[in-house]
C-alpha cells in the first residue's frame, strides 16, 4: 500500500458520509490546536481571589479549555479545519497518480 494512502485515499471518491466523518475529524483536529491555544492563554489569568483558585480551579480549568475550543471549531473556528480538509482531499484526488496499481493506465 502507497505510504501517503489514507483509509479515505485507498478506494476511490469519497460518499457523503465519508466527507461528513471527514469533516467532522478536521474539526475534532482544529479543536484539538485550539484546546491548546485557549490553555496557554488561561495560564496567564489570575483568578485567586474569593471565587477563585484553589484545586477545584485546577481540576475543571482543562476541561472548560477543551469544551471552549471544541466549541469555537464547532461554530466556524478560525479556518484550520477547511485547511485540513483541502490537503486531505488533496492526498485523495492524487492517491491514484502516486499508486500504479490504482491506476491501471500508468
Amino acid at each position: 500500500m502507497d505510504a501517503l494512502a489514507t483509509s479515505y485515499s485507498a478506494y476511490g471518491p469519497q460518499s457523503a458520509h465519508q466527507r461528513l466523518d471527514l469533516r467532522a475529524q478536521a474539526q475534532q483536529m482544529e479543536g484539538v490546536f485550539l484546546n491548546t491555544l485557549v490553555s496557554e492563554m488561561f495560564k496567564g489569568i489570575n483568578a485567586r481571589g474569593d471565587f477563585g483558585g484553589g484545586f477545584g480551579e485546577e481540576t475543571w480549568r482543562s476541561m472548560q479549555s477543551e469544551q471552549f475550543a471544541n466549541a469555537i471549531a464547532q461554530n466556524g473556528g478560525i479556518g484550520l479545519a477547511d485547511d485540513i480538509m483541502r490537503s486531505l482531499m488533496a492526498v485523495q484526488e492524487n492517491a491514484g497518480n502516486l499508486n500504479p496499481a490504482a491506476n491501471p493506465n500508468a
